[in-house]
């Protein structure tokens, strides 16, 4: 079975890089250059058209999962699971959208992003060095200017529905999209952080495998904000 990955910003593949799903083929999709003023939805759409079948499985980390809800959303033979994201506006931290106001991501130079975020790996729940490593050289590399138009895109995100075709895993430690902004997740990964494929990345596996190979999206086997523990 092929499986789709949309990565999250300022990131690429190489944070999926730990994660074994076993026979299963595992198809990176790079970003696409954005068009002016596009909208985070019409970008997903574009991105899906482009790349992705209709009756896909796609997996969606952070911004990449609120990428596959919106594909989701039209393209109901597609199977959504996204991690550490957010699957509605409602549960965007409402302190994020000071950066309308504030818009320093647009004011500052991309050498200033960087080194901002470089000193950020605490709030990504980076602990490894093997996770430290990849997540310096993926900043030291990011497209900064797709990442401006991507926070834009997230601060004037305006969705409100939740497909029945999307299945939400989230951490309880998760710094980024806090858990207590989750208004509702399948699978709650205890002391799970925003970057948990990177630091639990067994736990993840095993996860994806079972809802990979079960009916969890026709008949909903697992149940609503069900925890899942190492076993």
């Amino acid at each position: 079975m092929q499986i789709f990955f949309l990565s999250g910003l300022g990131a690429d593949k190489t944070v999926f890089q730990f994660l074994n799903l076993g026979d299963h083929e595992k198809i990176f999709i790079d970003w696409i250059e954005p068009e002016k003023n596009e909208s985070l939805r019409d970008y997903a759409l574009r991105l899906k058209k482009n790349h992705i079948p209709d009756d896909a499985f796609i997996v969606g980390l952070s911004f990449g999962g609120m990428l596959a809800t919106e594909i989701a959303k039209d393209y109901p033979l597609i199977k959504a699971i996204i991690i550490s994201s957010s699957k509605t506006v409602y549960e965007v931290p409402p302190y994020y959208k000071t950066g309308k106001i504030m818009p320093l991501h647009d004011w500052v130079s991309s050498e200033v992003q960087r080194w901002f975020m470089m000193r950020m790996k605490w709030f990504f729940g980076l602990n490894t060095n093997e996770s430290i490593k990849i997540y310096e050289e993926l900043i030291r590399n990011c497209n900064t200017e797709f990442n401006r138009w991507a926070v834009n895109a997230i601060l004037d995100w305006n969705n409100t529905e939740v497909p029945e075709n999307v299945i939400h895993i989230h951490g309880t430690h998760d710094k980024v999209l806090p858990y207590k902004y989750i208004q509702a997740a399948d699978h709650i990964i205890p002391k799970g952080e925003h970057l948990m494929v990177m630091e639990q990345p067994d736990i993840l596996s095993h996860l994806l495998k079972e809802i990979m190979t079960s009916n969890s999206f026709t008949h909903r086997t697992f149940s609503k904000s069900q925890q899942f523990a190492n076993r």
